[in-house]
C-alpha cells in the first residue's frame, strides 16, 4: 500500500510517495525535524495523518499484530 507524504515550504505543497510505512515515516519525521517544514502529513488513502498521530496509530498496529501473534501461537 502506498503511503504519500505531503508538506509546506513557502507558498509550495511537497509531495513524495513511500512504498512502506517505514519509509513514509522517515521521510516525514526529515522533513518535519530536520528540514523543519511545516504541515506535515502522512495518508494511507484513506486518513490523512500528522507525523505524531502517524507514530501512535502504527505503534497500536505494531502491538495488535504481536499480540495477535502471540495468543495463535499459544492456541497452536
Amino acid at each position: 500500500m502506498p503511503f504519500l507524504v505531503q508538506a509546506d515550504i513557502d507558498d509550495h505543497r511537497l509531495a513524495v510517495t513511500s512504498e512502506t510505512a517505514k519509509e513514509a515515516f522517515a521521510k516525514a519525521v526529515e522533513w518535519h525535524v530536520a528540514e523543519q517544514l511545516s504541515n506535515v502529513t502522512i495518508s494511507d488513502g484513506t486518513k490523512s495523518y500528522t507525523v505524531s498521530e502517524f507514530s501512535s496509530v502504527m505503534a497500536l498496529w505494531y502491538v495488535d499484530s504481536t499480540l495477535s501473534t502471540l495468543y495463535s501461537d499459544a492456541r497452536d
